[in-house]
């Protein structure tokens, strides 16, 4: 690229500023978060939002979470950006000059930075429309955090006929004006299993009575730690996690009742189908040697999230015009973004938060994403739609 090309990318391309509106909205946001599906006063909130900048909501069957509409002063595609505006259970701990007002509920994964960034990128445009060629539906998304928001969204209608999805998540592990995106996965498929127990009980004096189900449990547990060490190869990350045990409730009775909980996370799914024929076979092969009944659930619920190929090379070729293009860490958490595959093409960045040495995780109580984040979020989402919307048209 020439110095004078660059020079017009950078001028083409959208730089939104961190105005006073924006902390504004951020520090409301922030003071009142929701948990998943009872985001009634989130959803209220926004709504007010976007009908002051003359931006159309459109009817959706939903109780909370919210779909707005900009249409371009010219016809072509129709894509979709995406925000998730649920809080989680957590006690805040931030140090935050403006911490959650309601106890006991924390914007601790940061989706106060993701409402704030996707409503800067939409005031942006709404006043751009000239520069828009087709269809940009906003989606304010609720209950990301117990991963069923997204196919509620989908299961409305409310991306029927989108030509492309677009959204993004903050990430502390970068720094304010980084951004990672790319076409390798990004986040992990999610599994939630459980296993119930059915045995015997007897005195704990006699376990020859009985056929207590600690000891299958105990066999259990362990022989699943060898689905990861003795079947999956060690450069496909694999995570299974034993999370939650629990039987008997007196020290001398053996009890007729146990079980365990917990998860798994894959990037290929090869190595997900992998892992749930395991789990049956370690789980009913060990049921059958201790001669107790089970029941089991392997809910794979959470695809990998990967973008498409040709929108994330696009996206990396327009990052660098207004922002610190950067590799990709993968995380092992979800995101159910990922859903939204089923029905039209993905596009996905990370967004730097924090970056600070020692600095809090996501979900953590002392969590703390930077006003800085929501500029360069705003871009991403502003600039990656009208990439997309002329890509898709060519």
């Amino acid at each position: 690229m020439t110095a004078d090309q660059k020079n017009k990318q950078n001028t083409d391309a959208v730089h939104i500023e961190l105005t006073d509106e924006l902390r504004a909205i951020r520090r409301e946001l922030h003071r009142h978060p929701e948990r998943s599906f009872k985001e009634f006063n989130t959803s209220k909130y926004l709504r007010s939002i976007l009908e002051a900048h003359g931006i159309t909501i459109l009817p959706d069957p939903m109780e909370t979470g919210l779909v707005a509409q900009i249409e371009g002063a010219h016809d072509g595609p129709q894509i979709g950006l995406r925000a998730d505006i649920d809080g989680l259970p957590i006690h805040e701990d931030s140090g935050l000059p403006f911490p959650s007002e309601n106890e006991g509920v924390m914007h601790g994964c940061g989706h106060d930075l993701h409402m704030t960034s996707l409503l800067g990128a939409a005031f942006w445009l709404a006043d751009h429309r000239d520069r828009i060629h087709g269809t940009i539906r906003l989606i304010f998304q609720p209950a990301e955090e117990l991963g069923r928001g997204a196919r509620a969204v989908i299961d409305a209608g409310l991306i029927d006929g989108l030509d492309a999805m677009i959204g993004t998540h903050n990430n502390p592990d970068y720094k304010p004006g980084e951004v990672a995106v790319g076409f390798e996965p990004m986040m992990a498929g999610c599994v939630r299993f459980r296993v119930n127990l059915h045995a015997q009980g007897t005195h704990a004096g006699y376990p020859h009575r009985g056929t207590g189900p600690m000891g299958a449990m105990a066999t259990m547990i362990l022989a699943l730690q060898t689905i990861v060490s003795r079947n999956v190869s060690p450069f496909h990350p694999l995570v299974v996690s034993v999370t939650e045990v629990h039987g008997g409730d007196v020290w001398n009775v053996v009890p007729a009742e146990a079980g365990f909980q917990g998860t798994a996370r894959y990037f290929h799914r090869e190595d997900g189908d992998l892992a749930a024929e395991r789990f049956k076979q370690i789980v009913e092969s060990t049921a059958a040697a201790y001669g107790i009944g089970v029941d089991y659930v392997w809910d794979d619920f959470q695809r990998p999230l990967v973008s498409d190929h040709d929108l994330a090379r696009l996206a990396m070729k327009h990052v660098p015009s207004y922002a610190q293009l950067e590799p990709i860490h993968p995380s092992m958490a979800g995101e159910d973004f990922a859903e939204y595959e089923t029905k039209t093409r993905l596009l996905f960045a990370f967004i730097g938060s924090n970056g600070q040495p020692g600095c809090a995780d996501l979900h953590s109580p002392k969590f703390v994403g930077l006003d800085e984040e929501i500029p360069t979020a705003a871009d991403f989402y502003a600039n990656s739609a009208l990439e997309v919307l002329d890509y898709l048209r060519q």
